[in-house]
């Protein structure tokens, strides 16, 4: 194909997935080809209309390389013969919906590369190595990709966190999607990573973990919420009325002191979302709950949220039993989706029936 016949909706097919199965929508990085069969010919490589992805490897410009599955392919492209794409690349691959690549200044992360022992592949602003022993039970293809197994990526992406709180944020996004449990990473710190680097820190975070937050912002709100050396709160623990009939799901709640919060972000500021969050804080006030909110401006100074959570105790405090008119204890006819094991076990029906309402959360 000659230069001039590279146009917009002209590429040619064998950029696009699948490539050795890899799912479509992506564009697998090709190498130079002088016949311009398999890849960009000499001087098509170096027009504007390729960009250089890695090692003798070529991506239309045309191609948005900001996208967390493009850049995950283009960083499996240069795996050598050993080892997969770990990290919140991995988990994102293999399912992980809330692992973008995109840290909390908006910059885009460097995608994770395990490699194993005896490889010299050097890091890039775009690719973070990890040359650690990498056992070949730890590396599976997944929609075409090498990647590191869920628990491989999960304990990866905490042990490399700049902080706790980003790793049990890290851990409770992949049990988000049932990719790890609580009881499967403790098995795996003990049997495969005893002697890594960082499995202080795993350790350290396991009691702290929870398997049903709905956002990255709820395991940072029941932090800070112990910190503050209140009570461990439940997560996401539907409330009920008297009559059995179920009300909402606050984020937390506290359930012996009658006390909830929600986290109030971005997603919050549309006028039919903030509308049915008024609602909602009305119809857990009528049943005796009391309730604080934190805010995206929180995570800067969690001392207004603190103050606000006091508060909700203190009032908490002055309610008489006989006011208290929730429920924690589902009716017989509720369906728990708290845990791993409870959604693993839900068919693709339930999944879809049970599990839709975490989405607009």
């Amino acid at each position: 194909m000659d230069d001039d016949e590279w146009t917009a909706g002209a590429w040619p097919t064998w950029g696009i997935g699948p490539r050795e199965g890899v799912r479509r929508g992506v564009w697998w990085p090709s190498r130079r080809d002088d016949n311009g069969q398999d890849g960009p010919t000499r001087s098509a490589a170096q027009s504007s209309r390729w960009r250089r992805a890695g090692h003798n490897l070529w991506v239309p410009t045309s191609i948005d390389h900001t996208e967390p599955e493009q850049r995950i392919v283009e960083a499996a492209a240069q795996l050598p013969g050993r080892g997969g794409v770990t990290g919140w690349a991995g988990l994102r691959w293999q399912g992980g919906s809330w692992f973008d690549g995109v840290d909390r200044h908006g910059a885009l992360m460097p995608v994770p590369l395990a490699v194993g022992s005896g490889h010299r592949r050097r890091a890039h602003p775009s690719l973070a190595v990890s040359q650690e022993v990498l056992g070949p039970e730890m590396v599976a293809r997944h929609d075409g990709v090498r990647v590191t197994v869920p628990l491989w990526s999960v304990a990866y992406e905490m042990r490399k966190a700049q902080s706790d709180e980003a790793a049990v944020v890290a851990f409770e996004m992949a049990a988000y999607d049932d990719l790890v449990s609580i009881d499967e990473l403790a098995t795996f710190v003990d049997s495969s990573l005893w002697l890594r680097w960082g499995v202080e820190r795993v350790r350290r975070v396991l009691p702290l973990l929870e398997e049903n937050s709905w956002s990255p912002m709820e395991p940072v709100m029941r932090l800070t919420w112990l910190e503050a050396g209140f009570p461990r709160p439940l997560a996401n623990r539907p409330v009920f009325d008297l009559g059995g009939r179920f009300v909402g799901t606050p984020d937390l709640v506290d359930p012996v002191a009658g006390v909830y919060a929600m986290y109030d972000g971005g997603l919050h500021l549309p006028g039919h979302v903030r509308l049915a969050d008024v609602a909602k804080e009305a119809a857990y006030r009528r049943l005796g709950l009391e309730g604080a909110t934190m805010m995206a401006g929180d995570l800067a100074d969690r001392d207004p949220f603190v103050l606000r959570l006091r508060d909700a105790y203190a009032r908490a405090d002055h309610q008489r039993p006989e006011d208290r008119r929730w429920l924690l204890e589902p009716p017989t006819w509720w369906v728990s989706t708290a845990t791993v094991a409870q959604r693993r076990a839900l068919t693709a029906y339930e999944r879809s029936r049970y599990l839709t309402y975490r989405h607009a959360a």
